[in-house]
């Protein structure tokens, strides 16, 4: 089994980084293998609405001088998909767009690459707005009909200069536990669900949820 990570940051170290390595890191101790791939930063350009890639159905983008072709075989190919990004004017940024907007519209209409793989989105913010870029990047799930797998709270961290995150202890957790249940989900499909023990889920202290 593998999953692939993608980071739209363009701080290949930054908080978004983080987030998705501690996501990473709980796969790994099941023995599934994960690949990072850093897509923030390489100039990424969108959709132009060509419609070749449903004329060809050959699961490409026509556009060319970019690497999506490339990361569109590794989504087809993985067992799992995990897509990071930082939040800009209260939604992802520009490459993630792009990417979900060109790799989502190949996957459609090549009969649905990325159909019933588990996914999981995460965000990284200073303050406000990442529930509509979160929701971005649930939307781009739901239309690929993919499985969304969640957490015991919303997948977000927050912090602005890189390690920041780090210190957010609650969303360390959460992001912890999405990790616990991609991983079960993952050995749920490859074994059966009677096989598999449920991950041991650590919730925040019921204090931080008294209103």
């Amino acid at each position: 089994m593998k999953a692939i990570a993608f980071n739209s940051s363009p701080r290949k170290d930054g908080n978004t980084s983080i987030l998705l390595k501690k996501v990473l890191n709980e796969l790994e101790k099941e023995n599934i293998s994960t690949e990072l791939v850093n897509i923030g930063g390489t100039g990424l350009k969108g959709c132009i609405a060509c419609g070749k890639c449903a004329q060809t159905k050959d699961k490409k983008c026509a556009i060319s001088g970019d690497d999506l072709n490339s990361w569109i075989e590794k989504m087809a190919d993985a067992d799992a998909i995990i897509l990071g990004s930082p939040t800009y004017f209260a939604d992802v940024n520009a490459e993630m767009k792009a990417f979900i907007d060109r790799a989502g519209m190949v996957g459609m209409v090549n009969g649905g690459l990325y159909q019933r793989k588990p996914a999981a989105g995460l965000v990284a913010v200073r303050r406000g707005g990442p529930i509509h870029a979160l929701d971005t990047l649930t939307h781009f799930f739901q239309i690929e009909q993919m499985l969304t797998v969640g957490s015991s709270y919303w997948n977000i961290g927050f912090g602005r200069n890189p390690g920041e995150v780090e210190q957010d202890k609650e969303g360390m957790q959460t992001i912890t536990n999405l990790g616990k249940n991609m991983a079960w989900l993952l050995k749920c499909i490859e074994y059966g669900k009677d096989k598999v023990k449920k991950p041991d889920i650590s919730m925040v202290e019921k204090t931080n949820f008294i209103r």
